[in-house]
């Protein structure tokens, strides 16, 4: 049981890279019966769901490891990062070009910081309000690939919730950037 949150970890970055195999094929035009745009779809929400799952399960059995410590938050970059690429390479559109490259830089950019910070010995915890951040992004982003699978879904809906998702990933991205500085100054 205390190897399965790490299990889940690493399966979700497999379940994440085979999500963006299907969009890529997607945007060549491979997909004629949608059956990859379901299967993207699928694979995006189950690996959401295991990275809820993976921390529940670490924290509830007592089965944080080091490992999974730096397993999981690259997973969620894996996950985030590839869906948004997947989906720009299997034509989501220019509406959804601007949130898609923000929310990019922005998980670039706190990653530099976190390099920037280790190098000096400062830790950034994650916030209470970047872990929301990272849901708000998923559901986003599952939405954006529903409109591939249910042909109902208001359009304007999956676009909303992305800029939602754009915002709170800007907001916790200052609040690094600030942690960062704050944490280096008083380091020097």
């Amino acid at each position: 049981m205390k190897a399965l949150p790490n299990i889940l970890s690493t399966g979700r970055i497999f379940l994440t890279l085979a999500m963006f195999a299907a969009l890529v094929a997607i945007g060549a035009g491979r997909d004629p019966g949608g059956d990859l745009a379901r299967f993207a779809f699928w694979a995006f929400v189950v690996a959401a769901v295991t990275d809820y799952l993976d921390g529940w399960l670490a924290r509830r059995f007592d089965a944080v490891t080091v490992w999974g410590t730096i397993l999981d938050p690259i997973g969620d970059k894996i996950l985030v990062c590839g869906a948004v690429v997947g989906l720009m390479a299997a034509g989501a559109g220019p509406a959804f070009a601007l949130p898609a490259g923000l929310i990019l830089f922005r998980e670039f950019a706190v990653s530099a910081l976190r390099e920037v910070g280790a190098a000096r010995g400062l830790k950034l915890p994650v916030t209470g309000l970047a872990k929301w951040k990272t849901a708000v992004q998923l559901v986003a982003l599952a939405a954006v690939l529903a409109t591939g699978v249910l042909p109902g879904l208001p359009p304007r809906l999956p676009l909303a919730l992305l800029w939602i998702a754009t915002a709170l990933t800007l907001w916790t991205g200052g609040e690094y950037l600030v942690q960062t500085r704050k944490g280096l100054k008083a380091a020097a």
